[in-house]
């Protein structure tokens, strides 16, 4: 199994995982086998600066990975990663070796919409009935 980790720098499975996927400057992709960790490389994510909707889940793909584990992603992210059958989940923290062990021991195992993509996604200016002409 290969499980792709955001992360903030290049210190192998002692880099910290990223608050957000598709800004990180990295991923640890980390191959597992009967969750024994085999290896761990780092790759620059070539699409840091700038991306449009599904570039970052389509390298993560063309990576192999099976799973996608980070601090957070927008709802559109997930979507992606749902259609190319690689499991994302959201909430890890802390090192690629402690993210992986908690992934590894069923603490990570879903994905949820980051705040700031909820915000975002609500910010737009349309209204809901509930919102009786107020914006969120």
């Amino acid at each position: 199994m290969r499980i792709a980790v955001s992360v903030e720098s290049e210190n192998g499975l002692e880099s910290k995982v990223a608050h957000h996927f598709g800004r990180c400057p990295y991923f640890a992709l980390v191959d597992v086998l009967d969750e024994d960790i085999q290896s761990c490389k780092l790759i620059p994510n070539p699409y840091f600066s700038a991306h449009q909707p599904g570039q970052v889940p389509g390298f993560i793909k063309e990576q192999e990975a099976d799973v996608m584990l980070s601090g957070g992603m927008g709802r559109r992210a997930i979507q992606f990663f749902e259609g190319y059958e690689i499991q994302a989940a959201t909430g890890a923290q802390g090192t690629v070796r402690e993210a992986i062990q908690r992934y590894l021991g069923g603490e990570l195992s879903s994905a949820a919409p980051c705040r700031e993509s909820v915000e975002h996604e609500h910010g737009h200016g349309h209204q809901h009935k509930h919102d009786k002409g107020h914006r969120h």
